[in-house]
């Protein structure tokens, strides 16, 4: 029996060009950490390190923990002081990256009637990026951070996509097993792994990502609609 939908939100409930998106992401955050006295250059390279030591964690630590010692590694412990900035970033010009991400209603009206039959709703997005910045893409789709029983952001996970680790984890955390569960996302490395834990699996196609290349025919895939009619039908 089906209890539980986990979603991935970039590219998923709320669309966008990846590649787009992280360029006005990290432009706009290179301006404002600026008075830290790194060069953008830097700024980028430890943005990309941060990133892979969350990508790489064992979970010895939390993803929030991960990054800042990769960043304390290459400014050194007194660029603690950035902190500041970069909270500053994310309630102001963060919210300007908006404009690059689209808008679907369906994600939010998806959302509302899964509640309404009954489905716990998973925002599992890759917990890259702190609670603020999630939360407020997650507005950005038409919805609250409490329309979600849990959210994953850096300060909460200690593993990341696409380690199974990560979906371990939440399933852990909300006392779920795997065949109680239904992964919904867009990238076919990351969020169709799932399904090697025994959780079902729906591959979004709007903003489909597919490195590997992969024959999509294998998952159960489309857009809202075919979502829907996919979990009437479980």
């Amino acid at each position: 029996m089906i209890k539980a939908i986990l979603f991935d939100l970039d590219g998923t409930l709320l669309p966008m060009d990846l590649d787009v998106f992280l360029n006005d992401y990290l432009t706009r955050f290179t301006v404002s950490m600026a008075p830290a006295g790194h060069t953008p250059e830097q700024f980028r390279q430890a943005v990309w390190a941060g990133t892979a030591a969350m990508v790489k964690n064992d979970g010895s630590r939390t993803n929030d923990e991960a990054f800042w010692e990769s960043y304390f590694n290459l400014f050194g412990e007194e660029s603690a002081r950035d902190r500041d900035l970069l909270e500053a970033y994310y309630y102001n010009d963060f919210q300007n990256v908006r404009h690059v991400c689209g808008f679907d209603p369906r994600a939010a009206e998806a959302i509302r009637e899964l509640k309404a039959m009954g489905y716990r709703v998973i925002l599992a997005t890759n917990p890259l990026f702190p609670a603020i910045a999630t939360h407020s893409r997650v507005r950005w789709i038409g919805l609250e951070p409490e329309d979600f029983e849990l959210i994953t952001t850096f300060e909460n996970s200690r593993f990341a996509k696409p380690n199974l680790k990560y979906f371990e984890e939440i399933l852990e955390k909300q006392g779920l097993l795997p065949e109680e569960c239904v992964m919904v996302g867009n990238d076919v490395a990351e969020d169709m792994v799932a399904r090697h834990l025994g959780l079902k699996v729906f591959l979004m196609t709007d903003c489909l990502i597919n490195k590997p290349g992969a024959d999509i025919d294998q998952f159960p895939h489309g857009s809202f609609p075919e979502l829907m009619d996919f979990i009437r039908g479980l």
